[in-house]
C-alpha cells in the first residue's frame, strides 16, 4: 500500500477481556483487503491502516461487529459563536447530523454544541470544519478552556455594550425628529436630509455589520435567519432614503428607521447575551465550590511531615489532605483523622449540616463548619463527584423536550416563510396605493418584527434555568425528555428496602430450634454470609462481632437468587433463606415480630432456627407519600419481603397497594404491567439492584445512597436518600414544563399578533424593531423566573 493512498485511524475497542480476544480481532482485520492492523490490549485500541479506495471505514466496524466487539461513541462538546437566532441553531444541528456517524444537539440558549460520533465514522476536525463552513465557529470544550469562554464571553459584551452605546448617540437625534410627528406635525423636519443619511451610515455598516456578516454566512450554508431579516428590513430603508436624497425623489426618507432598529436589535441581543449568561449560573456555583488550592501532607526535613499549599490541579488520588474549619473541600475522600460537620446543601440540597468522623465518606465542594480533618483522597479534579454533576447536568441542559419538536420545526420555515409574506405584503399594498413609499414601509415592518429567536430560546432556556436549579437542590435530571415524562407521572412504583425504610438492617430476634443454642445459630448464620454485602448478611455479621463470636470458614458459598444462599460450613452443608424454600411455608410472623423479615436455617436433616430482621420506615417517607398522593400520583409498594412484613410497612407509609415476595429478577415484569390505560409509569429504587425494574420504567428515580452514588442509573438521580426527593423532582417538572408553555405561548402569539398588524400597516418599523427586540428578552426573562423556586 502506497504511503500517498494510506489512510490511518485509530479506534477504540470495547470487549476485550484477554490476549485471546486481541489476537483474534486484529488476525480478522488484517484479513480485510489493504488493511494493517495492531491492536493494544492494554490501551483497549486499534491502530489501522488502510486504503479507502479499496475500503470504507464502515466495513472495518462492521468487521470488528462480527468479531464480537465494538467501537464504543465518543461525546465532544462544541462552545459555538455567531448563533443569533432559532433558524441558526436548527440549520448547524442538521449540517452537524448530516456526517457521517454524528448525532448532533445544539443549543442556542447556552450557545453550545453536543455531538456524539463513532470514531473512525467520524472525527473532531471534519466537526469543526462543517462548523466553520456553515458559517459559525466552534471551540471544544474542556475542562482548562471553561475559565478561557467565560472570559472571552465577558470581552464580547464590553464590546457590544460599547458598539450599542456609540450606536444609540448617532440614532438618537434621528429619533428626535420623530417627536413632532408622532404629534402630528408631519412637515416638522429640522434636521437635513443629508445630515440624517451622515448620521445613519455608520449605524448601519457599522454598528450593523454583524447582521451583515451573520446573513451572508446563513445564506452561503444554504439558510436563512434572523439577520438576513435585519438586513433585508434595514436595507430596504436606508437605499430607499439614499435614493431620495440622490436623485431628488421628494422629501420623505427614512434613516431613522434603518438606524433605530439596527440600534434597537443589538440592544435586544445585548439584553439578551446578558439574560442567557444567568441561565448556567446554577452550573458556575458548582463550579466554583472547588477550591483553588488544598493543604497536603508531605515528608519534610527529618522526615516530619508538613502541610503543603499546592494548586488543585496538582491532587493526586492518595493524597492527604487537611480542612480547616471555614474551608471546602478539594476532594472526594475517606476521614482518615477528625470529627467536623459539614454543609453539604449545595451537593445533596439537605439543609441540616451533617456530621463527619473517621471512616466517613466526604466529598468536593463540602464545606466544612467546624474542627479539621484528615482525608484521603480517593477522588480528584475532574471525576470528583461535584464534577460528575456538573457533566450529567450540562449534558441534561443541552437535550431536547419533545415538546420543542414544533418549535424546531417552524423555525426551519420561519424566516422564508416572513419573506415571503414581506413580499405579499408590499405587492398589496402596491396594488391597493400604487405607492411606492407606502407600499414599502408595512413591508419593513414585516422584516423587522418577525422574530425566530423567541421561539429557538422558549424551551431550552427553561430547561437550562429549571435543571441547574434541580442541582444545586439535589435533583439531578439526566434528560430534558425525563423531566417532560416525570411531568405526567400517573403511578409510583416504590422499593420497600433502602427506599421506603432506612435500608439498615437490625437482627431483632433468635429463635433457634430445640437443642441448639441461639450463639450457635448466629455462629451458623454469620459464617454462611460471611463476604457478602446484603443487608441482612451485614446485620448477621454485626450482631456476632459485637457478641465476640468467632466464625468458621464457608466454602461452595452459592447463591440462590430470590431464595438465599447454600455453602459449606466446618463440613456441614448449610441453607439460609426464606421459609418458603426451606420449609415451603409462609411461616407465622405472630407475636412482636410482625413486621419483620424471617430467614430460616437449615442443614441436610433439619431445621437449625430462624431470625428475624427490622428495617425502619424513613424518617420523611409517610410525609413524602402523602405529597405525592396530593399531586396526583399514586403509590405501589414492591417488595420480595413476607406479606406481613410487606403490609406492616405499607401501612406505616400510608400506601394503600402493595406486592409481597416479588423476586428482584420479576420486578421489571411487574413495572411494565401497571402500563395500563396510558400511564405513565415511575419507579424508585437504590439504582443498584432494582436496575431492570428502573429501566423498565416511563420514568425511573435513583436513590442515592453513601458511596453508591449510582448517577447514571436512573433518569432523575436524588442526591438525598428520601422520598421527599421524588415530590420535589415531580413539582420541579410541572415548573419547567409550565414555563415551557407560557414561553411557547409568548413566542407564537407574538409573532401571529405581530405580523398582522404590522402588515396591515399599522406597526412603525422603529416599533416593530423595539418590539422583536424585546420579544426574546422576555422569553428569557420569564425562564430566569425558575431560579427563584423552591419546593
Amino acid at each position: 500500500m502506497s504511503s500517498a493512498a494510506t489512510q490511518i485511524i485509530e479506534l477504540p475497542i470495547a470487549g476485550m477481556t484477554c490476549a485471546a480476544c486481541s489476537s483474534r480481532l486484529e488476525k480478522n482485520l488484517n484479513r480485510l483487503e489493504s488493511v494493517s492492523a495492531r491492536v493494544n490490549l492494554a490501551t483497549e485500541t486499534a491502530h489501522i491502516e488502510f486504503d479507502p479506495s479499496l475500503i470504507q471505514p464502515a466495513a472495518i466496524h462492521e468487521q470488528i461487529r462480527k468479531t464480537g466487539f465494538s467501537v464504543p461513541e465518543q461525546t465532544l462538546d462544541l462552545s459555538i459563536s455567531g448563533m443569533t437566532c432559532a433558524a441558526c441553531s436548527t440549520r448547524l444541528e442538521q449540517v452537524l447530523n448530516r456526517l457521517p456517524g454524528v448525532e448532533a444537539r445544539v443549543n442556542l440558549a447556552a450557545e453550545t454544541a453536543r455531538l456524539r460520533y463513532t470514531p473512525g465514522l467520524a472525527n473532531p476536525d471534519a466537526a469543526l470544519a462543517a462548523v466553520a463552513k456553515a458559517g459559525f465557529a466552534a471551540t471544544p470544550i474542556t475542562e482548562a478552556s471553561r475559565a478561557e469562554t467565560k472570559a472571552r464571553k465577558a470581552a464580547e459584551y464590553r464590546s457590544e455594550l460599547r458598539i450599542f452605546l456609540i450606536s444609540a448617540l448617532f440614532t438618537l437625534p434621528l429619533l428626535a425628529q420623530m417627536i413632532p410627528m408622532l404629534a402630528g406635525a408631519h412637515e416638522v423636519v429640522w434636521m437635513p436630509n443629508w445630515l440624517q443619511w451622515l448620521l445613519a451610515t455608520p449605524v448601519q455598516f457599522w454598528a450593523g455589520r454583524r447582521f451583515y456578516t451573520g446573513a451572508w454566512n446563513s445564506l452561503r450554508g444554504g439558510g436563512a435567519n434572523m439577520d438576513v431579516l435585519v438586513v433585508l428590513g434595514t436595507s430596504a430603508a436606508y437605499f430607499f432614503s439614499v435614493a431620495v436624497v440622490l436623485f431628488a425623489l421628494g422629501n420623505h426618507v427614512y434613516f431613522e428607521a434603518s438606524a433605530a432598529v439596527v440600534t434597537l436589535v443589538r440592544l435586544g441581543k445585548l439584553l439578551e447575551t446578558r439574560a442567557k449568561s444567568h441561565t448556567s449560573a446554577a452550573i458556575e456555583q458548582l463550579i466554583g465550590l472547588q477550591p483553588r488550592s488544598a493543604w497536603i501532607e508531605r515528608n519534610g526535613e527529618a522526615g516530619k511531615i508538613e502541610a503543603v499549599e499546592i494548586e488543585t490541579a496538582r491532587l493526586r488520588v492518595g493524597d492527604i489532605v487537611r480542612i480547616r474549619a471555614g474551608e471546602r473541600l478539594p476532594v472526594d475522600g475517606l476521614v482518615i483523622d477528625g470529627a467536623s460537620t459539614l454543609d453539604e446543601s449545595l451537593l445533596t440540597g439537605e439543609s441540616l449540616p451533617v456530621g463527619k468522623q473517621t471512616g466517613d465518606r466526604v466529598h468536593a465542594g463540602s464545606q466544612n463548619l467546624d474542627g479539621t480533618l484528615r482525608v484521603r483522597a480517593t477522588s480528584v479534579g475532574a471525576q470528583t463527584q461535584l464534577m460528575e454533576i456538573v457533566r450529567l447536568t450540562e449534558a441534561a441542559q443541552g437535550s431536547k423536550a419533545p415538546i420543542q419538536k414544533l418549535a424546531d420545526r417552524i423555525s426551519g420555515i420561519f424566516v422564508p416563510a416572513v419573506i415571503g409574506i414581506a413580499a405579499l405584503t408590499f405587492l398589496g399594498w402596491w396594488l391597493a396605493t400604487a405607492n411606492f413609499t407606502l407600499s414599502l414601509i408595512p413591508a419593513i415592518a414585516v422584516l423587522v418584527i418577525a422574530c425566530p429567536c423567541a421561539l429557538g430560546l422558549a424551551t431550552p432556556a427553561a430547561v437550562m434555568v429549571g435543571l441547574g436549579r434541580g442541582a444545586q437542590l439535589g435533583i439531578l435530571v439526566r434528560s430534558a425528555e425525563a423531566l417532560e415524562r416525570a411531568e405526567k407521572l400517573s403511578l409510583l412504583a416504590l422499593d420497600k428496602t433502602g427506599t421506603l425504610t432506612e435500608g439498615r438492617m437490625t437482627l431483632a430476634a433468635l429463635e433457634p430450634s430445640p437443642g441448639i443454642a441461639e450463639n450457635e445459630l448466629l455462629r451458623l448464620s454469620a459464617a454462611l454470609e460471611q463476604g457478602s454485602t446484603h443487608p441482612l448478611a451485614v446485620a448477621m455479621l454485626e450482631t456476632a462481632h459485637a457478641r465476640n463470636i468467632t466464625l468458621p470458614n464457608v466454602t461452595a458459598f452459592e447463591t440462590i437468587g430470590g431464595h438465599g444462599v447454600t455453602g459449606v460450613v466446618e463440613g456441614r452443608a448449610l441453607r439460609l433463606g426464606t421459609p418458603e424454600w426451606l420449609q415451603g411455608d409462609a411461616t407465622s410472623t405472630s407475636g412482636a415480630h410482625t413486621a419483620a423479615t424471617w430467614v430460616v436455617l437449615a442443614d441436610a436433616v433439619a431445621t437449625l432456627g430462624r431470625l428475624a430482621f427490622t428495617d425502619r420506615l424513613r424518617p420523611t417517607s409517610k410525609q413524602a407519600i402523602a405529597r405525592l398522593q396530593a399531586l396526583g400520583i399514586e403509590c405501589i409498594m414492591l417488595s420480595g419481603d413476607h406479606p406481613d412484613a410487606a403490609r406492616a410497612i405499607a401501612e406505616q407509609a400510608g400506601i394503600q397497594d402493595w406486592r409481597a415476595r416479588i423476586k428482584p429478577q420479576d420486578k421489571a415484569a411487574a413495572v411494565s404491567a401497571l402500563k395500563t390505560g396510558g400511564r405513565v409509569v415511575g419507579m424508585a429504587g437504590d439504582g443498584i439492584n432494582d436496575a431492570p425494574a428502573l429501566a423498565s420504567a416511563d420514568v425511573s428515580f435513583g436513590m442515592a445512597s453513601g458511596s453508591d452514588i449510582a448517577l447514571e442509573a436512573a433518569d432523575i438521580t436524588l442526591m438525598r436518600s428520601d422520598l421527599d426527593g421524588i415530590a420535589d423532582a415531580v413539582e420541579l417538572s410541572r415548573a419547567v414544563m409550565r414555563k415551557i408553555r407560557q414561553n411557547l405561548f409568548l413566542a407564537f402569539f407574538y409573532n401571529i399578533l405581530a405580523l398582522p398588524l404590522a402588515a396591515a400597516g399599522l406597526l412603525n418599523p422603529v416599533i416593530a424593531g423595539a418590539a422583536m427586540a424585546l420579544s426574546s428578552v422576555s422569553v428569557v426573562g420569564n425562564a430566569l423566573l425558575l431560579k427563584r423556586w423552591r419546593p
